[in-house]
């Protein structure tokens, strides 16, 4: 006899209450998205706005210092300006901080090991300040979503089991209950799935941010520390704009993606065990753990060294990025030179270098992925069919799928009890079908968290591999020898420069470039230093500066800052900003503000190097522009001459810093400074700047280091000139001879030659 029966009614006609209710949720939903931008805007056109005046007056603000030591910047919003509290990492936190960076060894590899655990806790020491912080608060809130998502997926898997139970008995009520619940759970499940989603990204802006800040602080350091630029030449550090950019962030993406991979993969397989466990017995659930332990055996066999290859990839990619920067930063010289298509090569041999690596690292992907995928998709699944069939195959007709179906409740009617039609045999089938389908989707669900947590291996290596090269920025950068302080000066002291047997050689080398040198230059006596190029004139300026460490002997001279000693360099820099900060730098415009100054007083500067058409021409002070570009090479130094005006200090350091500009101006300019008070040191191979110095340093450079110093003006100074122009003066009567010994040997050649 066939079974034949009629649908319930209520699959015939689904409730027309459930599709309003769900209607009336997507609604409420879809009104709530709108409303709410809606109500800020009101909220925000109610309150003050900024005139055009205000708003750009807090552009050039930028920040502003608070009495607790913070700094709050100015950002403006909707018409408004935004407050963003910055706190600037103290000086002492990076001493404390200095013994969890121990220098690297050289023949340190990149691994998931002890030594990647304890490069790991020391950044994240910068990341998770306090119990307290922002971050710790989005780790617990994402760890309470990764709680509620797998609790989710096993009412789900229930679910599903129960819909299917009802569809195989044909019980419309239930199934029609089953689907209204699904919709129900639908909601927190899709909400919870955006929720991780959002709270990842937020913590790893969270966690770039407090690091990029500790970061730069470290790496941003005043005087005497100057990391930002002893990290290459003594620390050995190359391409730190990728570590401090690319790398910091790849850095923080792994790292948050990497809690929530293996997070949730370990709270499932520990909560879908325990589920499944009651269900397969004993013999299953030991066999269960046997493919895990199998699994995780194959796949660490199988892998490679990915955090390796990450650093170096991360390494090539940072040499491929600088020489894209370098040709932008110095197109014009290239231009000059045409030097494109050199230039061209350059790169294409750096790219090459990095896409070979690449495409190593994709075949050795292949091998590995196709073994991860055979084991993951397809052992799991047959294991997973393996262990469904224990309870149904081997145990007794009183268990479903594992599960004691308990005492068998006497049928309803006897007589009807068939084969075909028995209730009791239909109400055996679809427990069994019910527990089928839920452990089935558990242990999908099971199979897919392993997977993750697999994968999650790899994407380990490669945070290791990330988080060896961001220790090794923070570890060079900790590490890097102290400078000396130079002799400090009494208040009533007049001010003056000492330099007692200070011998001169570059960072990381033993050579000699200027021997033991004594030097004082007191308030007034302006100094010459001159020689051949590449004889150490301006090592003397960069030891002075506080930029090299002297090798040996003591050094005396003003405090620190704009107002102790100045330096000028041949290379002007020019800042990001308006014009008005190309003057004022490195002061921000509210130390501008602060001084009491006004662009009347900038522009008197502006007229003393002849820039005073700069405002007119570029649009005001305000204006903000590309100035390395705009500017010409002439100009960028009379800039520079501007900013010593403006800072005027004690001492003046002027580096072949007047080299593109007329002598005309050059000479109103030196002659402005010593009008000022600024006592001059200057490096320059021009003989008309003598003139507006007292002495003449000289360097020989014979390879020894020798040095001689004379008063300019004196009658040493004249004997020595005049010992110079009778050597010239002998040197020109052998003119006769040459010419006569050339003729010969054109002669000679059959080679005709003019006079």
């Amino acid at each position: 006899m066939a079974l034949s029966f009629e649908l319930p009614p209520l699959l015939k006609h689904p409730d027309t209450r459930s599709k309003s209710i769900l209607v009336l949720i997507a609604t409420l939903l879809v009104l709530r998205s709108r409303l709410l931008p809606t109500r800020l805007l009101q909220s925000l056109e109610g309150r003050h706005r900024l005139s055009p005046k205000e708003s750009e007056e807090a552009q050039q603000q930028l920040y502003y210092d608070h009495p607790d030591g913070s700094k709050r910047l100015l950002v403006p919003h909707r018409g408004n300006v935004k407050e963003v509290t910055i706190v600037p990492t103290p000086a002492s936190k990076f001493e404390e901080d200095k013994k969890h960076y121990p220098p690297l060894k050289d023949d340190h590899r990149v691994n998931v090991d002890r030594a990647f655990v304890k490069q790991l806790s020391a950044i994240l020491r910068i990341v998770f300040p306090s119990w307290r912080s922002k971050q710790v608060g989005i780790v617990a809130l994402h760890s309470a979503f990764l709680v509620l998502r797998t609790l989710l997926s096993v009412a789900v898997a229930r679910l599903d089991g129960k819909i299917v139970r009802a569809l195989v008995s044909a019980d419309g009520k239930g199934f029609v209950k089953g689907i209204g619940l699904w919709f129900a759970l639908a909601i927190p499940s899709t909400y919870t799935n955006s929720m991780l989603r959002h709270l990842q990204s937020k913590l790893a802006l969270h966690l770039r941010t407090q690091l990029s800040r500790y970061t730069n602080d470290l790496y941003l350091s005043s005087s005497p520390d100057l990391r930002y630029y002893r990290v290459g030449q003594e620390g050995g550090l190359e391409g730190v704009d990728q570590y401090i950019t690319t790398d910091i962030a790849a850095f923080c993406e792994s790292l948050s993606a990497l809690y929530g991979n293996m997070m949730k993969p370990t709270l499932d397989m520990f909560i879908f065990t325990a589920q499944l466990a009651r269900s397969l017995g004993l013999f299953g659930t030991i066999a269960l753990f046997g493919n895990y332990f199998a699994t995780a055996s194959i796949l660490r066999a199988v892998t490679p060294a990915f955090g390796r290859l990450a650093a170096v990839e991360a390494r090539l990619e940072g040499e491929y990025r600088a020489g894209v920067a370098r040709v932008g930063r110095e197109a014009e010289e290239v231009a000059f030179y045409n030097g494109g298509l050199r230039e061209k090569d350059i790169l294409w041999r750096a790219y090459l270098r990095l896409i070979k690596h690449v495409n190593s690292i994709y075949k050795i992907r292949i091998a590995y992925e196709w073994t991860e995928d055979y084991v993951i998709k397809y052992m799991w699944s047959a294991a997973g069919y393996l262990l469904i069939s224990i309870p149904i195959l081997l145990g007794t007709k009183k268990r479903s799928v594992g599960v004691q179906a308990g005492p068998t409740p006497p049928p309803k009617n006897p007589g009807l009890m068939t084969l075909e039609t028995g209730e009791v045999v239909e109400n055996a089938v679809a427990r069994r079908t019910e527990d089928y389908i839920a452990n089935r989707r558990l242990l999908l669900s099971l199979a897919d968290a392993g997977g993750r947590l697999m994968y999650a291996y790899k994407d380990l290596l490669e945070l290791a591999g990330l988080t060896h090269r961001i220790y090794s920025l923070l570890s060079t950068l900790h590490n890097l020898p102290p400078m000396p302080e130079f002799k400090h000066q009494q208040l009533d002291d007049p001010p003056r420069i000492v330099m007692d047997d200070v011998k001169i050689r570059p960072p990381n080398t033993s050579e000699v470039l200027v021997s033991p040198l004594n030097l004082k230059i007191e308030k007034g006596e302006h100094i010459m230093i001159t020689g051949p190029n590449g004889v150490g004139k301006t090592a003397i300026a960069r030891v002075l500066a506080g930029l090299w460490k002297a090798d040996g002997g003591e050094i005396e001279r003003p405090e620190r800052g704009e107002r102790g000693v100045f330096v000028v360099p041949q290379r002007a820099y020019m800042v990001v900003g308006t014009l008005r900060d190309q003057i004022i730098y490195p002061h921000s415009y509210a130390q501008f503000k602060a001084s009491g100054r006004t662009d009347e007083d900038l522009m008197k500067i502006l007229d003393v190097v002849h820039l005073a058409y700069l405002p007119d021409r570029e649009g005001g002070w305000t204006t903000r522009k590309e100035w390395r570009d705009v500017l010409s090479g002439g100009e960028k130094q009379r800039m520079g001459m501007a900013r010593l005006f403006y800072h005027h200090p004690k001492f003046a350091i002027l580096d072949e810093c007047t080299s593109a500009v007329s002598t005309d101006v050059e000479g109103l300019m030196y002659q402005h400074a010593k009008d000022m008070g600024i006592t001059l040191i200057t490096i320059s191979h021009r003989p008309s700047l003598t003139k507006y110095h007292t002495r003449l340093l000289t360097l020989v450079g014979d390879g020894q280091g020798t040095w001689t110093e004379t008063r300019i003006g004196t009658e040493e100074e004249r004997m020595g000139i005049e010992r110079e122009i009778a050597f010239l003066e002998g040197r020109l009567t052998e003119v006769g001879g040459w010419e006569s010994r050339l003729r010969e040997v054109a002669g000679e050649l059959g080679v005709p030659v003019k006079i």
